[in-house]
């Protein structure tokens, strides 16, 4: 095994330490739409470099929203956009003056 799949396992296992709710089939999916937005592949065609970039992203994205929130079910605040580059707050619609 080469120093970038191990890396890639360690980040992998971080990311799954980081959101442990996720099934490991879950996180695969999760993974594999990546991969399919920023590199225009599906995980089988996924380059080990590549992959890894998606799981540094990845991480980045769930330390981010542990850091702002302190909860991972709470979207995080702060300009916030995933590791896809779409928005991740919904529009809400102003709340009515009580």
């Amino acid at each position: 095994m080469s120093e970038l799949q191990c890396e890639a396992l360690k980040v992998l296992a971080e990311i799954w330490t980081l959101a442990p709710e996720v099934r490991l089939g879950q996180l695969m999916a999760h993974l594999g739409f990546l991969g399919e937005v920023h590199v225009g592949k599906s995980l089988g065609y996924i380059d080990d470099d590549e992959l890894i970039a998606i799981l540094y992203r990845h991480r980045t994205e769930l330390r981010s929203r542990l850091a702002c929130t302190g909860n991972p079910s709470i979207p995080p605040c702060g300009d916030a956009s995933s590791v896809s580059g779409s928005s991740i707050l919904q529009e809400t619609t102003p709340a009515v003056e009580l």
